[in-house]
């Protein structure tokens, strides 16, 4: 009975042995002398003061933490497929990112003066080009003006708009009164589809966006069809632009827009304002940058304000007088030609 249970807690003693283990600091001790075997050599490698050697260290350093390439400024950066002679782009001595400081810092003043006079001669040059191509821009604004009010003047319609050229591009603005649209309506009248329709055809070969401005009176009178005139303005400036759409225009160069009564064209104390602050604005907008569209008003002198059309016989005539021998471009002939044809 003795040595039976003897035997049983000798057997318990062996299974309690076989779980334990007392050698597993061996698994950390070992860890700890290759990390620090590993540091010694990145220490020792580095005491070489033989910059490609550093290099090379690095750029295999930074592979193998998943870097793609690695860039340290003064060393080789040893590429695949590239040999060791790459050069490192060098930043501006004179210019600290971190201060905020600006790169003339630790000039004297005639060396100064010198950055600064060509930074003045770069800015004039600058301005001077932006110049040139906002008068280049009223020139070929005018001459879309011309194209359209030949194509008016043909239907003898040449007094249903007048032109401005601002810093959007060449307006043309078509009084609606009882002509174009109804009173408190947004359905073009017949005389309206007359004058869209010889407008169209310039429209349709021009290269630039164009955006539909619907603008109502000053009047306090409540519209009867639409909520206010904010709805009224909106329908009037769609209802142009789909008429464009059907007469050839792309839907992704035209826009509608409704101004209610927010940007009359004249005082509203002016009795004229009743029936012209009530239109329509055909806007050829300008493909320059902002910068050179601000010149566009200057550059484009008188012009800059409401005016009449001038037709193609008109600056023709303007050109023989001043002694001037310039002519319209053969596009301006056959716009015309095209657009007295088109009805």
């Amino acid at each position: 009975m003795s040595s039976g249970g003897g035997g049983k807690r000798k057997q318990k003693h062996e299974e309690h042995e076989e779980h334990a283990n007392h050698e597993r600091w061996l698994v950390s001790y070992a860890d700890m002398m290759t990390l620090l075997f590993v540091l010694f050599v990145v220490l020792f490698s580095m005491s070489d003061v033989n910059q490609k050697k550093f290099a090379q260290l690095a750029q295999g350093l930074s592979q193998g933490f998943g870097s793609k390439s690695a860039a340290f400024s003064g060393n080789y950066a040893p590429l695949d497929g590239a040999s060791n002679n790459a050069q490192v782009v060098q930043i501006d001595p004179g210019s600290n990112p971190g201060d905020g400081t600006s790169g003339t810092e630790g000039l004297n003043k005639k060396q100064k003066e010198a950055v600064e006079r060509a930074i003045k001669a770069e800015d004039r040059k600058q301005a001077s080009a932006n110049a040139e191509k906002a008068a280049k821009e009223a020139e070929d604004l005018k001459a879309i003006e011309r194209k359209i009010a030949d194509a008016l003047a043909a239907q003898k319609l040449l007094g249903s708009a007048k032109f401005t050229i601002d810093q959007r591009g060449l307006i043309v603005t078509i009084v609606t009164n009882e002509v174009v649209f109804a009173g408190n309506r947004a359905e073009l009248q017949d005389g309206g589809e007359k004058i869209l329709k010889a407008i169209a055809p310039t429209l349709v070969g021009l290269p630039n966006n164009i955006e539909v401005d619907g603008h109502t009176n000053q009047l306090k009178a409540r519209t009867t069809f639409y909520p206010s005139g904010w709805e009224l303005s909106a329908a009037r400036a769609s209802t142009t632009v789909r008429f464009f759409t059907d007469h050839g225009l792309p839907k992704k160069r035209l826009s509608a827009v409704g101004f209610s009564d927010t940007k009359p064209l004249i005082d509203p104390k002016d009795p004229r304002s009743i029936s012209m602050n009530r239109r329509v604005d055909v806007v050829v907008l300008t493909q320059l940058t902002a910068e050179q569209a601000a010149l566009l008003p200057s550059a484009a002198g008188a012009d800059g304000k409401l005016h009449t059309g001038q037709t193609t016989a008109e600056y023709i005539a303007e050109q023989k007088a001043s002694g001037e021998t310039t002519t319209p471009s053969t596009t301006t002939e056959h716009a015309t030609t095209q657009t007295t044809t088109h009805d």
